[in-house]
């Protein structure tokens, strides 16, 4: 078992599934159970929320450097895409997005944030659906903002321009001629 696949230094920027994007502040040794344990200690300033992940557990649960620009460009280019609208019931739906969102990849979280966006011109979302397509918008403004090196209010921007522009693209696809 490749006990040291993933290495992180402190002051690096991770993507941890169910959290974000957090930064590695401080590498430890600490005996639990009678046992010397290496961890990272993780910091989640959004959440103000501090995590100790034991180093040789970081690559099973998910835990990743951010995505490479490649990955960072498929997931912009896929909120350009059309919004698929699935007609299952919202709990299948919701369960689904919830789990791309916790998924860590960059790209799922893209859909979900495609796939929720309401323009202006739409109609309203229902107070679970404006909920998950926040946690999944600020999920991808956090990687975007760690990666081009801005605030995340300026990379959610970003998003929403993107969003809006191909929203007005597919929407007049919809107007009755």
């Amino acid at each position: 078992m490749a006990a040291k696949a993933l290495s992180f230094d402190v002051g690096d920027y991770v993507v941890y599934p169910k959290h974000g994007v957090g930064r590695v502040i401080e590498l430890q040794k600490q005996e639990i159970a009678g046992m010397q344990l290496e961890l990272y200690v993780l910091r989640f300033e959004k959440e103000k929320m501090t995590l100790r992940v034991p180093t040789n557990k970081a690559e099973s649960v998910g835990m990743r450097k951010l995505s490479s620009d490649k990955t960072l460009k498929e997931a912009l280019e896929t909120l350009k895409g059309k919004p698929k609208v699935k007609r299952t019931m919202w709990s299948r739906r919701a369960q689904e997005y919830e789990a791309k969102i916790n998924s860590g990849d960059l790209v799922s979280i893209a859909e979900v944030v495609r796939d929720l966006f309401r323009a202006d011109d739409q109609p309203e979302q229902s107070y679970s659906e404006r909920q998950i397509f926040e946690a999944a918008a600020s999920r991808l403004a956090r990687e975007l903002a760690a990666m081009e090196e801005v605030d995340e209010p300026t990379a959610l921007e970003k998003i929403l321009e993107i969003l809006r522009k191909s929203a007005a693209i597919w929407n007049k696809d919809k107007v009755p001629a």
